[in-house]
């Protein structure tokens, strides 16, 4: 890929998946604008390229004239903006809807060429989930004011600073037992963060992925006992997992909800949007329409992040000391 010439600006680039995808980026020697709230939070990404090259942008999306002056000139914008959770002004409405609709208008405005959106698999206007009907609602305004936009739809995302596999690992370091809402049945298909980097890229380098809709799922599926149960053996940690019913999740997240912490650790929209399965449609356009057939396995990438919960770390945990004591 090269676009040395071009302008590429992305709203949300120092997020978890903005730092992956603008090293790729970074790579093909373009102009990398970082639009964000906060740009003292992006000036680490500057080192991904070459002096210059990487520029975090003060961004507001709630603001036409700032999104616009972030856009000018610009031939490629890409939106990675979302949020997980409701907490102050940062609602699914004004960040999956509003922004959304924001960027895809003013990058047409501006003559923009291509516009990547990222949702999520499970965007549907019929969700009982607000946060999946607020990304399909955020799809068909992207769409209706940039019929030419990409969507990308991933499943869960990981690597090293996911909010689901981290999340749980350090769960299972201090709580006695582990949840299993609505007994663990719930399907899902984790993409690694690298290959929906290299997804994003690819959908760029293909003029036949204008106005088409992707789902990215990684290589395999796993039920949520599943996943749960690789986290604790890649941390060497057995807590009991514990079926929680769908009724009473749905009464303990109304309570930490409404707990004033940053991270919510259950809301009761998380537990609405885990009563459907969270994988790739059989009919759906994938990975593989990118030209994209290796894709990385949860199995492989796991061990190299979540290691560091490991009681004494990577070499130093039960099994290993298990190990050399019966090497003596």
């Amino acid at each position: 890929m090269s676009y040395r010439t071009q302008v590429i600006t992305v709203f949300g680039g120092s997020g978890f998946i903005g730092r992956h995808l603008i090293r790729r980026l970074a790579k093909s020697g373009a102009l990398i604008r970082i639009a964000t709230r906060n740009p003292g939070k992006a000036t680490f990404l500057k080192t991904a390229g070459a002096v210059g090259q990487i520029v975090p942008f003060a961004t507001d999306c709630t603001d036409d004239v700032s999104v616009a002056r972030a856009l000018q000139g610009a031939d490629i914008a890409i939106n990675l903006l979302g949020v997980l959770y409701e907490r102050g002004s940062q609602s699914f409405q004004g960040v999956h809807v509003d922004a959304a609709s924001r960027i895809a208008r003013l990058a047409a405005s501006a003559g923009v060429n291509r516009l990547v959106h990222v949702s999520a698999i499970g965007a549907d206007a019929t969700s009982p989930s607000i946060y999946a009907r607020s990304k399909a609602a955020g799809e068909q305004a992207v769409l209706s004011a940039f019929p030419a936009a990409t969507i990308l739809r991933p499943s869960i995302v990981f690597g090293p600073e996911d909010n689901f596999f981290n999340k749980f690992a350090a769960m299972a370091q201090k709580a006695p037992v582990l949840p299993l809402i609505g007994g663990g049945k719930t399907l899902f298909q984790p993409v690694y963060v690298g290959d929906l980097a290299d997804a994003v890229v690819a959908a760029l380098e293909s003029d036949g992925a204008r106005g088409k809709t992707y789902e990215l799922g990684g290589p395999r599926v796993y039920t949520f006992r599943e996943l749960l149960e690789l986290t604790q053996k890649d941390i060497q940690r057995h807590r009991p997992l514990v079926t929680i019913p769908w009724n009473f999740a749905e009464s303990l997240a109304g309570i930490l909800e409404k707990v004033p912490v940053l991270a919510p650790a259950l809301t009761r929209d998380q537990v609405a949007l885990l009563k459907r399965d969270n994988v790739v449609s059989p009919t759906a356009l994938g990975f593989k329409d990118l030209g994209i057939t290796e894709l990385a396995t949860c199995e492989v990438i796991l061990p190299t992040y979540l290691s560091r919960f490991i009681v004494g770390g990577k070499y130093g945990g039960p099994t290993n000391n298990a190990r050399s004591n019966n090497a003596h």
